[in-house]
């Protein structure tokens, strides 16, 4: 499917990491020039590890503008992970620098902002700054959550990147939560209250 690429003021906004029980929401903003094509993106869930990384690159050298910004484990318990997904938006649409003249937001809503806009369902997968934002929203989470796993290596954040895989809730019950473990989340709120019964 050929990707919209939209005028040159448009820009285009992803998160990555909803789902996970561990690590900060991370949202990303692109503006691209329609003039300056960049070749294979789509959806960053589609490509490898080493083609993201290529492209994140080519992203951040000839993008018009993009502003990468997380919401803080601490935020996605005290607003819950939507508020805490739509905040990290507006924080990186409101880090570019500029203001935007529309601005499309990969799902199916928009934060409140000022900005005139509009959701697209699966818009990582059909409009270029959108497929941009996505890119640049998973290779900076990816980073983080290695960072985070120098920090608390045994629950394998470099590998699972905090999502609630077998492995990564066998350690959360051998070890419990570590402070970047989502609280509010089911799998984590379990292990804590058999630890306060146990």
């Amino acid at each position: 499917m050929e990707l919209h690429w939209g005028p040159l003021g448009l820009c285009g906004v992803d998160e990555a990491g909803r789902g996970p029980l561990a690590g900060p929401v991370v949202a990303a903003a692109v503006m691209l020039d329609p003039g300056k094509p960049i070749e294979g993106l789509r959806d960053s869930k589609k490509l490898s590890a080493r083609a993201r990384e290529r492209l994140a690159d080519e992203i951040r050298m000839h993008a018009v503008a993009w502003c990468v910004a997380e919401a803080s484990v601490e935020e996605i318990d005290r607003l819950n992970i939507l508020h805490a997904t739509m905040l990290a938006m507006q924080r990186a649409v409101a880090g570019l620098g500029f203001p935007p003249d529309e601005v499309w937001v990969d799902g199916n809503r928009c934060p409140e902002w000022a900005w005139r806009s509009q959701a697209v369902v699966k818009g990582d997968d059909k409009v270029a700054s959108i497929a941009a934002a996505s890119i640049l929203a998973k290779t900076a989470r990816d980073h983080l959550m290695c960072r985070l796993h120098i920090e608390f290596p045994a629950y394998g954040f470099d590998r699972h990147m905090g999502y609630g895989t077998a492995a990564h809730l066998a350690a959360l019950k051998a070890h419990g939560a570590c402070p970047q473990h989502r609280r509010s989340f089911a799998p984590v709120k379990l292990v804590l209250d058999q630890a306060v019964l146990f």
